[in-house]
């Protein structure tokens, strides 16, 4: 059973950065996808992104974060990490990682994902 823990959210000014990192242990981390959602005040929790474990890795993101946002693994680390820059005040919410298997259809779908973390609180404000 994989055990996730989020960690390096905090406060940060608009246009800062932040990196969250999703820690595992407990299983075979490497053989997971690993998404990100977040659940931002007033709205249902959404899909961030997530790096696709299927043979390789492949990354796919909510296009509201692409080309600010990156997500990394180091496997030897047990760890997946959200870089998250150019960061606006729209971006506050709690952030979660999860593991599954989700099929490519349903990356989006956080019922695809069987394991969550407990969260991690970003704030962007001035």
């Amino acid at each position: 059973q994989v055990r996730l823990v989020e960690s390096g959210g905090g406060l940060v000014q608009p246009g800062g950065s932040l990196r969250l990192s999703c820690t595992a242990s407990g299983d075979t981390f490497s053989q997971y996808s690993v998404g990100w959602f977040r659940h931002r005040p007033g709205r249902e929790r959404e899909f961030v992104g997530v790096v696709r474990k299927s043979g390789g890795n492949t990354y796919y993101y909510a296009d509201s974060v692409k080309g600010r946002f990156t997500i990394s693994r180091d496997n030897a680390q047990n760890t997946v990490y959200l870089q998250m820059n150019r960061l606006n005040p729209e971006d506050t919410g709690l952030y979660y990682c999860a593991a599954g298997r989700p099929i490519l259809s349903a990356i989006r779908d956080e019922n695809g994902y069987r394991v969550w973390g407990q969260g991690t609180q970003v704030t962007v404000s001035s």
